[in-house]
């Protein structure tokens, strides 16, 4: 495993709505619907001020994440996305630690997710990073396919 910097990226970055673009289709090949994808446009992004990491190999951004602050010590990642090739070298680790460390400074005291119930990797991949599943919050609390996580960022 190598050990990759994750730096901030503007959402109008060239390279990431194809990564966004990638995501969604990921999810629509694993028999996800439509209405049962929750994911945030690049205008999206923008309006909500998340902040958005990425890592880059060599000149290409390979990985993107992006943590949403939503008031009341509470954040929520979004938009969170490795390209095949680069899974299992670190991307995602350099990418949720940028993600926590900004919460943890901005004030967070906890910080939650939603994934699907088909994304047994990803799942995996927010357990070792602290995350448990907890009941399903708005707006997925109807989203029988969706998966709630969260993590205390109290004192760690």
């Amino acid at each position: 495993m190598s050990s990759h910097e994750a730096l901030t990226v503007a959402a109008r970055d060239p390279e990431v709505g194809p990564l966004m673009t990638a995501l969604t289709a990921d999810l629509a090949g694993e028999g996800y619907a439509p209405e049962e994808s929750f994911g945030y446009s690049v205008e999206q992004l923008e309006r909500n001020g998340v902040r958005l990491v990425g890592v880059r190999v060599g000149k290409a951004l390979v990985g993107i994440g992006g943590i949403e602050l939503q008031g009341g010590g509470t954040a929520e990642l979004k938009r969170f996305y490795v390209r095949p090739e680069h899974r299992g070298h670190g991307v995602a680790d350099a990418i949720i630690t940028a993600l926590l460390d900004h919460a943890r400074a901005s004030g967070a005291s906890v910080v939650r997710l939603e994934t699907g119930d088909k994304q047994h990797a990803a799942i995996g991949f927010y357990r070792r990073h602290g995350f448990a599943e907890v009941p399903r919050f708005a707006p997925y609390v109807d989203s029988a396919t969706s998966v709630c996580m969260q993590r205390d960022l109290g004192g760690s």
